[in-house]
């Protein structure tokens, strides 16, 4: 999407600015969607190996360990040769996060990736975000998962209508919100 107003630093670096290319920023960030976007007529293996193949110009042989690991570390190693609809939500959502990682991203974004799960579910695609934080990966997430957000969080921002409306620790925002609109929203929901 365009962006319409504010400014996105990255390493200090404004990447909001019309002259910049965006495609040495892009191939820094993996991105999970709240839908899962995996083709249908491939299995989730040629799935994940896609992108990796078409912007670094690898083989599939020279894919095929790295893959075989990101599903094994994710425990879908025994549904590599399947089919998005052959899998459950939680497994396709997995296998999104995966396709993400085998770009190698240094920063992950991750846009309501439960809102589409059932309950039963949600907790499946939780842990494997506990474990890259665990792992050092740098995550952004849109959640509505308060109980998620306050145990994974370093550092929350609060946005109404696309404004940052208040930021802080975990303990801070839950706890001991500063504004009005987060503490309606927070009495509300908890």
């Amino acid at each position: 999407e365009e962006v319409d107003g504010g400014r996105i630093l990255l390493d200090g670096q404004d990447i909001t600015d019309p002259d910049l290319d965006p495609q040495p920023i892009r191939r820094r960030i993996g991105i999970v969607f709240q839908s899962f976007n995996l083709f249908p007529h491939m299995n989730v293996m040629e799935n994940v190996m896609l992108a990796p193949r078409r912007v670094h110009k690898l083989s599939k042989t020279d894919l095929l360990a790295q893959t075989t690991a990101l599903f094994e570390r994710f425990g879908l190693a025994d549904r590599m040769q399947h089919y998005p609809d052959q899998l459950s939500g939680g497994q396709q959502q997995r296998v999104a996060i995966i396709r993400a990682l085998a770009m190698k991203p240094e920063i992950m974004l991750f846009d309501e990736v439960t809102s589409a799960l059932d309950p039963e579910l949600v907790g499946e695609v939780l842990d494997v975000l506990l474990k890259l934080k665990t792992e050092g990966m740098t995550i952004v997430l849109a959640t509505h998962e308060m109980g998620f957000a306050r145990e994974a969080a370093d550092k929350i921002c609060f946005l109404d209508q696309g404004i940052i409306v208040e930021s802080g620790p975990p303990e801070q925002i839950f706890d001991n919100p500063k504004q009005n609109r987060t503490r309606e929203f927070l009495s509300r929901i908890m």
